[in-house]
């Protein structure tokens, strides 16, 4: 007897896991959609900030991702994660709207076969902190992220990739379909323009950099199941 693939209901979305979740979105079920973003969020909009110089821009670059992603499940063939293969839809729509704005630069391909999964990382919590700690930490992640926000979108993005979702050079270099040498020689430069101080004062810290939660990362729900609504994907 085969098993309902489907979250059982009334139970908590935040321990379903991900291939159940997609399994429901293509079902267009409401709920699952917005866990699905809930925890894609982050990720995604530190990928597009990564290419796109204003949070403005990443957040509807996000937004074009998933609106392309939840109305083309069908596509989605399992061959990856979802994960993997909605970061690399991000990207192609990050990149979209750069070269609209930049129109006479040059941006790389991205190949879309599956070039090895891409896990989510998960960062650990910091606990308590005193609230002069807590200040301290939040003015110094403000410091870096106007830093790694003044570097060219190439570096930028190698940085975040690598620095704040923890993926390798290797994986990296797959994702954007570059040469492994290309993104360490970026990385490098990366770190030697946000300078050695900067860097060692945040270590441990780079997760702070461009948070996408709360209500921003609830609207973005919203506006996404809204337009899924009107197009009759939900």
């Amino acid at each position: 007897m085969k098993t309902d693939p489907r979250p059982a209901p009334g139970c908590s979305l935040r321990d379903v896991d991900e291939a159940t979740l997609v399994t429901a979105a293509r079902g267009q079920d409401e709920a699952a959609v917005r866990e699905l973003i809930r925890r894609l969020n982050p990720r995604l909009f530190r990928v597009a900030r990564g290419i796109l110089d204003s949070d403005a821009e990443a957040e509807d670059a996000v937004q074009d991702a998933y609106l392309a992603a939840f109305t083309r499940l069908e596509q989605f063939r399992g061959e990856s994660r979802f994960t993997t293969w909605i970061v690399r839809i991000t990207i192609n729509a990050a990149r979209m709207r750069a070269r609209a704005a930049r129109p006479h630069q040059e941006y790389d391909t991205v190949d879309e076969r599956d070039e090895g999964s891409s896990a989510v990382v998960i960062f650990p919590g910091s606990g308590f902190e005193r609230p002069e700690t807590a200040l301290g930490r939040s003015q110094i992640s403000t410091m870096l992220e106007a830093a790694v926000a003044a570097l060219p979108a190439e570096l930028r993005l190698v940085f975040l990739l690598h620095e704040t979702e923890g993926l390798s050079l290797l994986a990296i270099a797959r994702t954007l379909s570059q040469n492994p040498i290309t993104v360490r020689t970026r990385l490098y430069r990366a770190r030697k323009r946000l300078r050695t101080e900067l860097e060692a004062r945040l270590s441990g810290g780079f997760e702070a950099i461009f948070p996408f939660d709360g209500a921003r990362c609830a609207h973005m729900a919203d506006r996404v199941v809204a337009q899924l609504k009107r197009a009759r994907h939900l």
